[in-house]
């Protein structure tokens, strides 16, 4: 058989183990998995679940949400079942799961090169649903996942030694800074007019919006695998990594982020518009 009928397989084996709950949420179960990823036993597969969930509480996603403890009711033999402590899986645990196994083994490279597939096939879904969206409903969508993202960078940022309000104030000046040639947050309310109260995210268009969004997922990552230490050099990563998104926007001959226009309306007001029209009821005939 080729490695990719083998990969085709394994594929299939994965999916054949998938389950539904009553309210058609997706899960695995951790037993299912480790005999699909070949483990003779499942006690030798309990490291890598640990590993996996080290892994998800690293990321900022809430481990309950993905790793669950449940009992399974597992064969003994003779047609008798019992239950045993097992572990309810998401999509994203069998995930870091593969992600956390031994790559030498020919099904878990299969399954990391699965997973790669299915994120991107996911990634086009969401790019062609996004681009359907109007202006404000990038905006909106934009500054939601980025309200997600800049909690996950408060915690690498944590990690690494900035733990109080000033510390990370003075650590998002400094990606700010190199994202904006030199402007910290001061200067950029200033140059789009507004008041102090008012936030510099919340009156962004959405193309400025998914500058600071790669900013602050790609200054995450930089900190948690370069395992980062010390205020100064996590402001220093934050910067380097905002002027080298910079300069990829120069490069591809984009408008610098400080010279986009500052749309009409706020992101609040966008919200307020959205929730008004959902509330409104249709009218009678």
């Amino acid at each position: 058989m080729s490695n990719k009928n083998i990969a085709q397989a394994h594929h299939a084996t994965f999916e054949g183990i998938r389950h539904a709950d009553a309210e058609g949420h997706e899960f695995w179960l951790a037993r299912s998995l480790a005999k699909v990823l070949d483990y003779s036993e499942y006690r030798h597969f309990l490291p890598v679940v640990e590993r996996a969930k080290e892994a998800c509480q690293n990321s900022g996603q809430p481990l309950a949400n993905h790793f669950e403890d449940v009992l399974d009711m597992v064969d003994i033999g003779s047609g008798a079942q019992r239950e045993l402590p097992g572990v309810r899986l998401s999509r994203y645990a069998c995930y870091l799961i593969v992600q956390n196994g031994d790559p030498s083994k020919p099904v878990i490279a299969n399954g990391q090169t699965y997973f790669a597939l299915q994120t991107r096939r996911q990634e086009l879904a969401d790019d062609a649903k996004f681009a359907q969206l109007s202006e404000d409903e990038k905006r909106l969508a934009i500054r939601n996942e980025l309200a997600t993202h800049n909690k996950h960078l408060a915690a690498a940022a944590k990690g690494a030694g900035v733990e109080s309000s000033l510390d990370f104030a003075i650590f998002q000046d400094h990606g700010y800074k190199g994202l904006y040639g030199g402007l910290g947050h001061k200067e950029i309310h200033a140059v789009k007019g507004l008041k102090k109260s008012q936030k510099i995210l919340d009156h962004m268009g959405s193309t400025e919006l998914a500058a600071n969004l790669f900013r602050a997922t790609q200054t995450e990552e930089k900190l948690r695998r370069d395992q980062v230490q010390g205020k100064a050099q996590a402001n220093k990563t934050h910067y380097d990594v905002g002027r080298k998104v910079r300069q990829t926007i120069q490069e591809l001959g984009g408008t610098m982020p400080e010279k986009l226009p500052k749309p009409d309306t706020s992101i609040q007001q966008i919200a307020s518009a959205k929730k008004s029209l959902s509330k409104k009821k249709p009218e009678s005939n």
